[in-house]
């Protein structure tokens, strides 16, 4: 059994050979302090976020694409893992995976995303750099010798990649992404309006009307938190205006990553980039009118991918089915 998983701080996808992409959850976990015990883990664990006793602690096991909690990260991912193999997992039935990793990880985080795979019931792990992964699941010709440059906007980070003959020439990442945008509106909220809101809350504001670009119409939300004054519940409405107002600082890091990313390549593939554009993958390329605002400022064409939150994971079911691509693009193991 072969297995593809794209270990995101948000959000964990797996992808199971000749079945497609089986599970699409967030990456947060509830664990009973007491006991040990896990609770819960996905959905139903983010839907306890903010709303649970003392003994019941929900936790997220990444932090800008790297583990922060080894124990439940590696819990989480053999939850996952048992959930997608029939008959549960087994000594003979240890499935072979590929796992994603950021650009700008260590030896060490390397070794950690290894070992809690292999724990979790891996028989054997391979590690491949998400942007190159999404730039796969694309369909990008990154054997090609053109550049392929790629902009994948996750929860925890923002990566920045120029490819080009099965490798990354020049890359540029921080750890300014989806998250981040959701603690810029809870940081508005609370400066604007005297409202204290929650995460969820903030993200869902962002989800309906988020923006980088105002459009013609003015659309509107209601922004239901804490007052910070009288400590009752209140709603206030806002508009897409405060909500592009919130995020600008998120926004303007973002369009500095890519031109920064852009001073640095060579001069041959800048003038592919110039002419085939570049792509944004990853759920905060899903912000309104964010490709057009890269477009303006790169000065290149932009597209978003064609369901951007699972070009990644798409990228290692292509990887599953490609041997020699995997073994030409797999990062060495930490382990050895």
């Amino acid at each position: 059994m072969k297995i593809g998983i794209d270990l995101g701080t948000a959000n964990t996808l797996l992808y199971v050979q000749e079945k497609g992409i089986v599970i699409n959850e967030p990456t947060v976990v509830a664990v009973n302090t007491r006991t040990e015990q896990i609770l819960a883990v996905g959905n139903e664990a983010k839907d306890m976020l903010g709303k649970t006793p003392p003994h019941i602690e929900v936790t997220r096991p990444l932090t800008g694409g790297i583990i922060s909690d080894y124990e439940v990260a590696e819990k989480m991912l053999k939850y996952f893992l048992s959930k997608v193999s029939e008959g549960g997992l087994s000594f003979t039935h240890r499935p072979k995976v590929v796992i994603c990793v950021p650009l700008e990880v260590t030896e060490v985080e390397r070794k950690a995303v290894e070992d809690a795979t292999i724990a979790a019931g891996a028989s054997e792990v391979f590690l491949v750099q998400e942007p190159m992964a999404a730039a796969i699941g694309c369909r990008m010709p990154i054997q090609d010798p053109v550049g392929n440059m790629i902009v994948d906007i996750g929860g925890g980070n923002t990566e920045v990649a120029i490819i080009s003959l099965n490798g990354v020439v020049t890359w540029r990442s921080i750890d300014i992404a989806g998250d981040e945008m959701n603690r810029n509106i809870i940081q508005y909220a609370r400066e604007v309006f005297n409202l204290f809101i929650g995460e969820s809350y903030a993200e869902q504001v962002k989800i309906k009307i988020g923006a980088a670009l105002l459009g013609d119409e003015k659309i509107e939300f209601p922004m239901r938190g804490r007052d910070v004054v009288t400590g009752l519940p209140r709603e206030v409405m806002v508009s897409n205006e405060h909500i592009k107002l919130a995020l600008d600082r998120s926004i303007k890091a973002i369009l500095d990553l890519v031109r920064m990313t852009l001073e640095v390549t060579p001069p041959e593939l800048t003038a592919d980039i110039h002419e085939r554009g570049l792509l944004l993958a990853g759920g905060g390329s899903l912000l309104r009118g964010l490709d057009k605002v890269i477009a303006n400022v790169a000065e290149i064409p932009v597209r978003v991918a064609d369901d951007p939150l699972t070009a990644v994971v798409r990228g290692t079911g292509i990887l599953l089915e490609d041997e020699q691509l995997l073994k030409e693009i797999a990062l060495p193991s930490a382990r050895d």
